[in-house]
């Protein structure tokens, strides 16, 4: 990596890398870095600190990095942020008297800081040092340095010299500006305010902006001239910005609006307010009844409409994402009651974690046990994958699927609340994690139940989807042993006219993918039938698809042995919990399928429907019972506007170092991939037999 030194932005954050910290010594072009919340070792502060001579933000969040800072740091002459919260640095904070006059923010919460050396020439506003030892003495704990900070900013025209008798004021929250020093655009936003109001009436505008928890609030405070006051007019003409008209410069982003009230007084604008209210009203009368049976006759479509795609108006992006989606079937949680079910996410109730975030267990207040999956801060694709996951989970409702409670989309916050459930995963029960041992019976039984499931997916959802991500830790188990697929955070709705087209990210577990779509990077649903095969294989094998750089699926094939009419040679790499019991009714048959779900290409794979039906037959022909729901039968459909008992998945938690998150250039897949002259020629595949020969449906 030290060879790329011109590079500018190094954001390698919420990656799971491990190692020694990386030396970026010869980096000198780096003005920005981000190697947040990755498992480095621990190590001391990393010399390069001060051997980067243009960098402007330094972000260190929980990295595991001990020792004291050096001063040479916070004099670097383009420094803006130093964001090292929540680590092991100890000892004296001596930043210098030469501190560079650009430097915003020195962001140290949560660290072993145990005095701080403070110079003429340090602002204490700009350094955040709570959850600090040297915080408890009674000498600082009340000092900004050791509070949170409500900052205040210098204003254009300071509200002490707009004065008048009644003054008009409003206050504008700003979501998400897209910068970090705000001074730098109060002009801008001045400017843009007085033109908005300035057009209807004169007046003098001042602005107090601060900056409160994650938003940007901003203090309106205008005066009229040559009046006492402003009349009804006046102030529903020019100054109502929660109608959200007023459009803020392009760096503020979206914003919401909290007015206060205005005393009027007198009779003559009060007058005319009702006289402008009146007439509005009868407008808006009107055009409601010249207009009630044009909308009478789209009514039914628009509410199928909003049934079948609640995020119509929802964008596809985090910068028109905007407000959080109103759902029949799901409750919106407010951040507070989330916090206080989980007594503020404290960490004693993490119960996983996974590329999207953590998941914690929370009790509400009626005593209904539930998980939260809390996505990572300015997660990007956390943002997609929480829309994708809500509308899929509010359209699709089957008994062998997760279904949703609820969800909370508030300040930043992205979080999807579920059911909890008691079991884990089935690959904590495989592999011992859980204290469950699975007989044979109870495999084949998880085996179906996830493949209903699957196959609801993909022959009576609609669109039909493609769940992209199959695998033992996204088969849950609820307290009577009931599998359930869950996690649809990479899940695609498809129309026939879609499937196989090419897909420019290729995205999967490694181990899961199908070779296939990861050599054509085209997406069928016969991606997912590969993926599920890997697991049918797991549950024979009870190891991770990836394991001491064997894969199971070339050894299963390289062990399997079909004259073995009891083991079919699998005797040195199955489960030796499975083999010691003995009786595995049915088998061979299950090898069988399961071989016939990983073959190399697409079309000598079977349908999931017909994966049912094979194990039902297997359970049927030896005497076990697979139940009474099929694929087609054991769901219901929220057609209506009646409520539904949801249940829910935990996040893509995973056992370490089996399974990777990753796009199709992320890595060389290490198992079984068809040449390409078998891709061309699929008359070719290798043995075992293909799912055509051998008589079941592709």
């Amino acid at each position: 990596m030290n060879n790329l030194t011109k590079l500018h932005v190094l954001m390698l954050s919420n990656n799971k890398l491990s190692g020694p910290m990386p030396n970026l010594t010869d980096m000198k072009g780096l003005g920005n870095v981000d190697l947040s919340n990755n498992s480095f070792m621990p190590s001391g502060v990393p010399s390069w600190f001060t051997e980067l001579p243009g960098l402007m933000t330094l972000t260190m969040q929980s990295v595991g990095i001990s020792g004291k800072l050096p001063q040479k740091l916070f004099s670097l002459r383009d420094l803006q942020h130093v964001i090292l919260n929540d680590n092991e640095l100890n000892d004296t904070l001596d930043m210098g008297n030469t501190i560079n006059d650009g430097l915003d923010l020195v962001d140290l919460r949560n660290n072993k800081i145990t005095s701080v050396t403070v110079y003429s020439s340090l602002d204490s506003k700009l350094l955040k040092l709570e959850g600090n030892p040297l915080c408890t003495d009674s000498l600082l704990s009340n000092t900004l340095l050791c509070t949170d900070q409500l900052t205040e900013f210098p204003t254009m025209l300071p509200f002490s010299d707009v004065q008048c008798p009644h003054p008009f004021v409003e206050t504008i929250f700003f979501r998400s500006p897209s910068f970090g020093d705000v001074r730098k655009f109060l002009p801008e936003l001045h400017d843009n305010l007085s033109r908005t109001v300035s057009s209807c009436t004169p007046n003098k505008l001042g602005l107090v902006p601060y900056v409160d928890d994650v938003y940007l609030k901003v203090d309106i405070k205008a005066c009229p001239v040559n009046q006492k006051r402003f009349n009804y007019s006046q102030v529903l003409n020019c100054f109502n910005l929660t109608l959200q008209t007023y459009k803020p410069p392009e760096n503020f982003g979206p914003y919401y609006v909290k007015s206060h009230p205005y005393p009027f007084h007198d009779k003559a604008s009060r007058a005319i307010l009702i006289g402008v209210v009146t007439g509005s009203v009868l407008l808006v009368v009107g055009l409601a009844l010249i207009g009630v049976y044009a909308m009478r006759q789209k009514k039914r479509a628009k509410k199928l409409v909003s049934q079948n795609n609640p995020f119509a108006s929802w964008g596809s992006t985090p910068e028109d994402i905007g407000e959080a989606p109103k759902l029949k079937s799901a409750r919106a949680f407010t951040l507070e009651e989330l916090k206080l079910s989980t007594n503020d996410f404290k960490q004693i109730n993490a119960i996983g974690e996974g590329g999207y975030g953590t998941v914690y267990r929370g009790k509400l207040l009626d005593g209904q046990l539930i998980a939260i999956k809390r996505s990572k801060q300015g997660s990007m694709q956390g943002g997609l994958e929480f829309k994708t996951e809500i509308e899929l989970l509010s359209r699709v409702h089957h008994n062998n699927l997760v279904g949703l409670v609820g969800f909370c989309f508030e300040k930043g916050e992205k979080m999807l609340v579920y059911e909890f459930i008691s079991n884990g995963t089935l690959s904590e029960a495989l592999y011992g994690m859980k204290g469950v041992q699975l007989d044979w019976s109870m495999r084949l039984k998880i085996a179906l139940d996830s493949a209903r499931g699957l196959a609801y997916l993909h022959d009576h959802a609609n669109p039909p989807i493609i769940h992209r991500d199959i695998k033992s830790t996204n088969i849950l188990l609820d307290s009577k042993m009931t599998a359930k697929v869950a996690d649809f955070g990479l899940s695609l709705l498809v129309s026939d006219s879609e499937e196989g087209e090419l897909c420019t990210n290729v995205k999967g577990t490694l181990g899961y993918l199908d070779p296939e779509y990861y050599m054509t990077q085209q997406l069928t649903a016969k991606s997912d039938v590969y993926s599920f095969g890997v697991v049918l294989l797991e549950l024979i094998v009870a190891k991770p698809p990836i394991y001491e750089k064997k894969y199971i699926v070339r050894e299963v094939k390289t062990a399997l042995d079909m004259e073995d009419t009891m083991y079919c040679g699998l005797k040195d790499v199955m489960d030796p919990v499975l083999y010691k019991m003995g009786g595995l009714l049915g088998f061979p048959r299950f090898v069988r399928m399961a071989l016939q779900c990983v073959e190399e290409v697409g079309p000598d794979r079977p349908k999931m429907n017909n994966v049912v039906r094979e194990i039902e037959m297997i359970m049927q022909d030896n005497g076990l019972t697979p139940g009474s729901m099929s694929a087609s039968s054991s769901f219901s459909v929220d057609s209506t506007t009646r409520t539904f008992a949801p249940r829910y998945p935990y996040s893509s938690t995973s056992t370490p170092s089996t399974t990777y998150e990753m796009d199709s250039r992320a890595f060389e897949y290490s198992g079984g991939f068809p040449s390409q002259g078998s891709l061309k020629n699929r008359n070719t595949s290798p043995k075992p037999r293909s799912s055509r020969e051998r008589g079941l449906p592709g």
